[in-house]
C-alpha cells in the first residue's frame, strides 16, 4: 500500500532529516551548508552566524559540526566583505 502523506515538496525535500523532526536551525545549518556562493548584505550574514550559534550545543554531533563549518564559513564572508557593504 502506499502512503496518503505527500512527499516533500521545494527546499524542504532537499534537506536530509535523520530524526522525525529537524529544528530550524537545523533545517537552516543544513542549507546553508551546500551554499557555494551568494551575495547578500553583512548584517544578513551576522544575523545568520547569530541564528546558528544555538547548535553548537545540540546534542547531535553531526548538528554541531555543520554548524560550526556553516558558522565559520558565515564569519569568513563578512571578514572578506568589502568596505560599506
Amino acid at each position: 500500500m502506499t502512503s496518503t502523506q505527500p512527499l516533500p515538496r521545494g527546499i524542504s525535500a532537499l534537506i536530509p532529516e535523520a530524526r522525525a523532526r529537524a529544528t530550524p536551525g537545523e533545517k537552516a545549518a543544513a542549507q546553508l551548508l551546500h551554499l557555494r556562493e551568494a551575495t547578500v548584505p553583512v548584517p544578513v550574514l551576522a544575523a545568520a552566524a547569530e541564528l546558528i550559534a544555538p547548535q553548537f550545543d545540540d546534542p547531535d554531533p553531526a548538528t554541531r559540526e555543520a554548524a560550526a563549518r556553516v558558522h565559520a564559513r558565515l564569519l569568513a564572508a563578512i571578514e572578506d566583505a568589502p568596505p560599506g557593504q
